[in-house]
């Protein structure tokens, strides 16, 4: 909508807001440890199917995440855009299959 100020502010928000999670994802898992999938049939494979492609995309959006919002900084937008353009689908996949994987473990 035109509104860069507003853009910035949501999109430093779900940076920080992600950079939280993932930091403390990270220190609950070191100190607790993992929990097993206790799930039969196909619902196993569809379970580590979401798990796996879940965990390489995670692993992928981190730099994809710091170049977009580098080219932000430059402001080269057009590159900035470019980026986004990756960037956003592959954040909110890893977002929504976070949630599903939980739920399905739990």
């Amino acid at each position: 909508a035109k509104r860069p100020g507003a853009h910035r502010a949501c999109m430093l928000t779900a940076l920080a807001v992600s950079a939280l999670f993932l930091a403390s994802y990270l220190t609950a898992h070191y100190y607790l440890g993992s929990t097993r999938y206790r799930g039969e049939g196909a619902l196993r494979t569809v379970y580590f199917t979401i798990l796996i492609s879940h965990t390489i995309l995670a692993t992928l959006i981190v730099p994809l995440a710091g170049v977009t919002v580098w080219k932000a900084f430059q402001e080269r937008f057009d590159r900035h855009k470019a980026w986004a353009r990756w960037t956003f689908p592959i954040w909110l996949y890893v977002s929504v299959t976070g949630v599903v994987i939980y739920f399905m473990l739990y």
